[in-house]
């Protein structure tokens, strides 16, 4: 299932990036994050004897998650005041 899920974040990432874009800038970040994030995934399906949601590698995704969210709240945020 791993290989499925990964499948999804990219393909949501890669409509993210060129479909919706074209709305607003942000949705670069948000998709290019969606296809690391599926890559992350089939990664870890790809490897069944490294973890790569725990650990080191697990505290880099989740901070990486957190930037990136925090990017995109304030940028909605933004978006959403005017």
């Amino acid at each position: 299932m791993d290989y499925v899920y990964g499948a999804i974040m990219v393909i949501a990432g890669l409509i993210l990036f060129f479909s919706l874009s074209k709305e607003n800038k942000i949705f670069y970040v948000a998709g290019a994050y969606f296809v690391v994030f599926g890559g992350w995934w089939i990664a870890n399906g790809l490897t069944p004897n490294v973890d790569l949601f725990a650990g080191t590698w697990g505290i880099v995704f989740k901070c990486l998650t957190v930037v990136v969210l925090a990017v995109l709240i304030v940028v909605f945020v933004k978006e959403y005041r005017k």
